[in-house]
């Protein structure tokens, strides 16, 4: 029964995507009005000249469009990266980050920042000191000897921690006027100073893996079901794994050089999706990545509107996440499963 409900469902996301973008657009300290924002985004894509303020413009095509794309396009990956790492680890629990993508990602851009680099290098540094820290994750089962899931999450406990703490000895030389407040600003998650410049040379590690995740969705539904039945049917399993790991760590890495580590996001949004289509994860991958496209926006719009100066993404996804996340669990419990 869910699963028919996917299509239908996938519209009324899309359509509630498309009203919060305009919503987005518009509310905010500067009022800008629906007419507004659409004639001044025609205008500037037409290279027409604008009537309207300079301030008006700026607001609308400078602050708020490129926020407002990065929150939809960091939610969806990181929705779809966690959707694809629960199913092909059969494991509910596991997040985007379990491998130690993020604390990688934030150990390389507080490099960045502690050698005074400009925001390009540090979108740079992140970027590889998280694939640095997820090669690290996979190579320490291979050299163990031991390739097993199990020990595959084992494996990004390890690293995590150890970024872990790499990232508090980096917080605790860092000059504490300036290079630990921004090390702690990037570390807590935030849109606020994403340009059109920042998200143009990520696209490229984030719509290719996630168009390959979306393709695999059958196959990560085969891994579901266990290492020697997939093998059975024909999959190869390492390889599948592989691919599904590596798009995943894109996505992830892509998403944190964007915004900064965001939390839960990627680990409550595909347990709503799946109480909405079911396990299935040719329906589930889609629908998470609206989802949490969807539900990052809002949270930003949430952030930047609520109060008089912008708090750290993290700390409102924290407020709602956990209390949902606990809900999902005592409804399990409930339902004894």
């Amino acid at each position: 029964m869910k699963g028919r409900r996917a299509v239908p469902m996938g519209i009324l996301l899309g359509s509630l995507l498309l009203a919060g973008v305009v919503l987005a657009v518009c509310v905010g300290k500067y009022r800008v009005t629906p007419a507004e924002s659409l004639e001044i985004l025609a205008q500037q894509l037409l290279g027409l000249p604008s009537g309207y303020p300079e301030m008006t413009v700026n607001v609308v095509m400078e602050l708020r469009i490129p926020r407002i794309l990065a929150s939809v396009l960091v939610g969806a990956a990181l929705s779809l990266s966690g959707a694809a790492y629960q199913g092909v680890f059969s494991n509910p629990l596991i997040s985007p980050d379990f491998l130690g993508v993020s604390s990688g990602a934030c150990i390389g851009a507080a490099l960045a920042i502690l050698l005074a680099l400009p925001s390009g290098s540090i979108q740079l540094f992140a970027f590889a000191g998280g694939v640095a820290a997820v090669a690290m994750t996979v190579a320490l089962p291979a050299a163990i000897g031991n390739r097993s899931n199990i020990m595959l999450v084992l494996s990004g406990v390890i690293v995590g921690s150890a970024m872990s703490s790499v990232l508090g000895f980096i917080k605790y030389v860092a000059d504490p006027e300036t290079e630990l407040a921004a090390i702690t600003y990037w570390t807590m998650g935030s849109f606020t100073y994403v340009t059109l410049g920042d998200l143009l040379p990520a696209l490229p590690f984030l719509l290719p893996p996630a168009a390959c995740l979306l393709l695999l969705s059958w196959r990560i539904n085969v891994l579901s079901l266990g290492e020697e039945e997939a093998r059975a049917l024909g999959v190869n399993v390492r390889a599948v794994r592989g691919l599904v790991i590596l798009c995943a760590t894109l996505l992830t890495a892509s998403s944190v050089c964007i915004s900064g580590t965001i939390s839960w996001v990627g680990l409550v949004i595909p347990h709503l999706g799946r109480m909405l289509t079911g396990p299935d994860n040719t329906r589930l991958l889609p629908v998470s990545a609206l989802l949490g496209g969807v539900f990052l926006l809002a949270v930003d719009t949430l952030t930047r509107t609520i109060g008089t100066s912008e708090m750290p993404i993290s700390i409102l996804t924290g407020l709602v996440g956990a209390p949902f996340y606990a809900w999902l669990l005592w409804r399990q419990r409930r339902r004894g499963l």
